[in-house]
């Protein structure tokens, strides 16, 4: 009877310490979110007007909603789950197809129980011109260390032909002055502008499309995409779980290599530095790729921001900070985990609102040459 009783004070007791029950259920917040069109770019005077039937993109731990706000610019989501949400929308501008209708507000707190009200104001942002599209970086699936088959994809949203002669490609990945060994001292952030001349340091690599900048040899067609690969070669035959990048547009090869792959059926393009001997290649989990003009051809103090067509910054971490200068983006890119065969890419083709963070997802698979949906 003793050890009876003793059991049931150790269960009694046991229970008593665990923890109470939540008496709010997660998943009963609730969001309600006016998306307003501030209209001074058309007249110069602020007049707001709500920004109907636009499109409204939640990112969070869990993934991302889309929804739509109703004829009055109001999207109201109830039962959402607790988290900080990053909110994005994106109207069409009514007189021009090519202009989109953007704003963005980030760290929303939603807590279980509580509705939480909040206004976007939206400007509008041309998505005309090229930009970086997609990128494949961490590997196909295996287990040999694969990722010979990264690529570059970038997308012409205009709708007018534009030309890449002399156009520029950089990966952006260092802290010391350009070519320099690993003994110099470090000078800042990959990305930043070090001597606040106006220009973006951290060059890693860089390459060229041939010709000079203004000519009209090369040519991008309206709304399609261009496929720069490290190698254009069926990669298929080494690891199966691979991508077929042999019919890629164009192919980055270091005429300064002697072991560096060329597919003779896709135009080069060229390695602009003498101290680079080795391939075309980008990090698996963070880096910084960079496009621009190529009106700026001297390197060694940076890209000049305002030949700069495009800048992504991604990372595989929330917790480092953007380094990339905001006046290139601001924000950065979730990479894709290594070695899972995943992409990144926007989540419209060629829209860049200048927030990373929002404008890109991970792909389940790569897309090289279309729009994944």
């Amino acid at each position: 009877m003793k050890h009876v009783l003793l059991y049931i004070s150790v269960v009694v007791l046991f229970i008593s310490c665990q923890e109470k029950p939540p008496t709010q259920v997660d998943g009963n917040a609730e969001i309600r979110t006016l998306a307003l069109w501030d209209t001074s770019s058309v007249d110069s005077v602020h007049h707001y007007i709500p920004l109907a039937n636009a499109k409204m993109i939640l990112t969070s731990e869990y993934g991302v909603m889309i929804n739509y706000t109703n004829a009055e610019g109001y999207m109201i989501l109830n039962g959402i789950p607790s988290a900080t949400y990053q909110i994005s929308a994106r109207g069409v501008h009514p007189d021009d197809s090519n202009i989109l209708i953007v704003g963005n507000i980030k760290n929303v707190e939603i807590k279980s129980g509580v509705v939480v009200t909040d206004t976007i104001i939206a400007k509008p942002v041309s998505s005309t011109g090229i930009a970086i599209n997609e990128l494949y970086v961490g590997g196909p699936v295996n287990n040999i260390y694969f990722f010979y088959d990264q690529f570059i994809e970038l997308y012409n949203s205009s709708d007018e032909i534009k030309y890449l002669d002399g156009m520029n490609v950089f990966r952006v990945s260092g802290t010391r002055a350009l070519c320099s060994d690993w003994h110099s001292p470090q000078l800042g952030n990959p990305g930043s502008d070090w001597g606040e001349d106006g220009t973006i340091d951290g060059i890693t690599y860089a390459f060229k499309f041939p010709g000079k900048p203004g000519g009209h040899e090369y040519p991008f067609a309206p709304h399609s995409f261009i496929v720069l690969a490290q190698d254009a070669v069926n990669h298929k035959e080494t690891v199966p779980t691979s991508i077929d990048l042999s019919n890629a547009d164009w192919e980055f090869v270091n005429q300064y290599s002697a072991v560096d792959l060329d597919n003779p059926n896709v135009p080069n393009l060229i390695n602009m530095l003498e101290c680079k001997t080795t391939e075309f290649m980008i990090s698996l989990s963070a880096d910084i790729i960079i496009i621009s003009t190529g009106e700026d051809s001297v390197l060694v103090d940076g890209i000049d921001i305002d030949t700069i067509l495009d800048g992504v910054e991604y990372q595989s971490s929330g917790t480092k900070k953007l380094t990339l200068d905001d006046r290139i983006d601001k924000g950065w890119v979730q990479s894709a985990p290594k070695y899972s065969g995943r992409s990144m890419e926007r989540r419209e083709p060629g829209v860049d609102t200048n927030d990373g963070t929002l404008d890109w997802k991970v792909n389940p698979y790569p897309t090289p040459g279309y729009q994944f949906k």
